[in-house]
């Protein structure tokens, strides 16, 4: 008897969920109406905008040149004790305007640019060598400057998508009202934004990843907001399967004066079709969402000691290297020794020159300048080979707290939120390789910096470090789980599965996915307006 009761109330909450099914799929649908029109429009307006509006801009990196002994006749230290400087952070060579200067980072990081060949100081330099490079990443030497100003902090327009920081954002006086985002520091371009990718980055922010919440609110409230939504709208996609999908002749009876054609009808079959791309774009976004809880700090992730001018060793211009091939040089701090990191153009490549500016040149997206790294010995003017695979790896270990911290890095909770206990001291190296090109799998376009040296460790979360030796940066640090959420943001939000038909075929079918799942929706309102 007690068998026949239990079933007979397992088929009375069966029923019951039946029953009510249909009315949660309609109230939860009505719920999330607004966010998935803003999810879906936001989404479609970015492909659209990549193809349809986007920008181009004439030069997106400064060509690498060799800089000629004789246009250094005054080292780094005679010009440090010509204008009595006796600290600083570090150094490195910048040529514009027909001028060479040694570009200096003084202890409260201003730049300061001093002339090679008096040691004269070039005043606001820093400004105008940013609006220098803005004009020669744009071409553009005749329009006028509006504006420039130092951005110090990710913005609405300024996302930390584009990585360096700080960097001058310089607009000039054009029709685009172009405003070209410069990091002088290294001579990089961090992005370019006219009039249309202004309003697109604007719309993206508000309606896609929520930043109005942020405005009244803070970032955890909109991370559980977005996740309780997009699990909702995930609910409503499964609901609509078991409704219309599998047992539809159950739950048409419930309705039975609804027209079985029209509106209806099309809600139903378009639903089915496009339940599946509603559910991997609910999932992957939610999931995406959860890695947006601790705030960006890898721009912060530097190494920067001190250097007193009295102790960095023999003049700059007389290293024993092959000066033909010189195009800079910096400082590094290691093992108790400083050193010079010279930058050669490489042998196997000749004259490095610049191929012509194509929008879809590798050498634009992809590809770093072929250079070679060489450490001299600041004080025996001794060449120390394999010395920058050592000195990444002397990185990765002092942005794990391996190291004692520099002033820039002792108040910052680093973005190793399980790596940061543990110290790679006693850790297998598992691969070390240098990185002159961006991967999509590995270390994608989305990172900027290049070249950098790859330091895979034996961790319990696999880490993977990404060095860029050259600024003494953390360019990205990857963990097992950071690898599987993003492959399901790429695979599942952004279709990288369909690659093999082109960019444009993936773009066109994510276009279609989400304008059915537009169509959807509005149909399931006007349906819920009518009933």
């Amino acid at each position: 008897m007690s068998k026949k009761n239990n079933k007979k109330k397992d088929s009375k909450i069966v029923k019951k969920i039946k029953q009510n099914m249909y009315q949660w799929h309609r109230t939860i649908g009505i719920i999330t109406i607004i966010p998935v029109i803003f999810w879906t429009l936001s989404g479609l307006m970015h492909p659209f905008m990549a193809h349809f509006f986007k920008p181009e801009i004439a030069n997106d990196k400064l060509a690498f040149e060799t800089i000629a002994q004789e246009k250094l006749p005054l080292s780094i230290q005679e010009v440090l004790e010509k204008n009595k400087i006796q600290q600083f952070v570090n150094f490195r060579i910048v040529s514009f305007n027909n001028t060479t200067f040694y570009q200096v980072k003084n202890l409260i990081g201003d730049l300061l640019y001093f002339d090679t060949s008096n040691g004269k100081e070039l005043k606001n330099g820093d400004e105008i060598y940013a609006e220098w490079l803005s004009r020669y990443f744009l071409d553009d030497q005749k329009s006028t400057v509006k504006k420039s100003e130092i951005i110090t902090e990710f913005d609405n327009q300024y996302k930390y998508v584009n990585r360096y920081l700080p960097v001058y954002k310089v607009t000039l006086d054009r029709a685009d009202t172009m405003e070209v985002y410069v990091e002088t520091s290294s001579s990089k371009l961090a992005t370019y934004n006219p009039t249309s990718r202004q309003f697109f980055i604007w719309f993206f922010d508000v309606f896609h990843n929520w930043s109005f919440i942020d405005a009244i609110s803070n970032n955890s409230i909109r991370i559980i907001t977005m996740i309780f939504l997009l699990s909702i709208i995930g609910f409503s996609a499964i609901s609509g399967i078991v409704i219309y999908g599998f047992f539809w002749k159950q739950f048409k009876k419930t309705d039975s004066l609804e027209s079985k054609k029209g509106i209806r009808k099309y809600h139903r079959q378009i639903g089915i079709w496009v339940s599946l791309f509603t559910l991997t774009f609910a999932f992957s976004g939610a999931y995406h969402a959860t890695t947006k809880w601790d705030p960006y700090t890898l721009d912060q992730m530097v190494y920067e000691p001190t250097f007193k001018t009295k102790e960095i060793g023999l003049a700059n211009n007389k290293l024993d290297l092959d000066w033909n091939r010189f195009q800079n040089a910096s400082l590094i701090s290691f093992n108790d020794s400083i050193y010079y990191r010279c930058q050669l153009e490489e042998k196997e490549t000749g004259k490095f020159k610049k191929p012509k500016p194509d929008s879809n040149s590798k050498w634009n997206k992809k590809e770093g300048p072929k250079t070679e790294v060489v450490y001299i010995n600041a004080t025996t003017n001794k060449i120390v080979p394999n010395l920058d695979l050592q000195y990444a790896e002397f990185l990765a270990f002092y942005f794990t707290d391996g190291a004692p911290k520099a002033a820039c890095c002792e108040m910052m909770s680093p973005e190793i939120p399980d790596e940061s206990e543990v110290s790679l001291e006693n850790v297998k190296l598992l691969e070390s390789k240098v990185i002159t090109n961006f991967e999509n799998r590995e270390y994608g376009f989305v990172n900027k910096r290049l070249p950098v040296i790859k330091l895979a460790y034996d961790t319990p979360g696999k880490t993977t470090y990404f060095i860029e030796t050259a600024t003494s940066r953390l360019a990205a640090i990857v963990k097992n789980s950071d690898m599987v959420e993003g492959y399901s943001f790429a695979i599942l939000h952004k279709f990288l599965f369909m690659d093999w038909a082109g960019k444009n075929i993936r773009d066109l079918t994510m276009v279609l996915a989400a304008l059915c799942i537009l169509i959807v929706s509005v149909l399931g309102l006007i349906m819920f307006i009518k009933k």
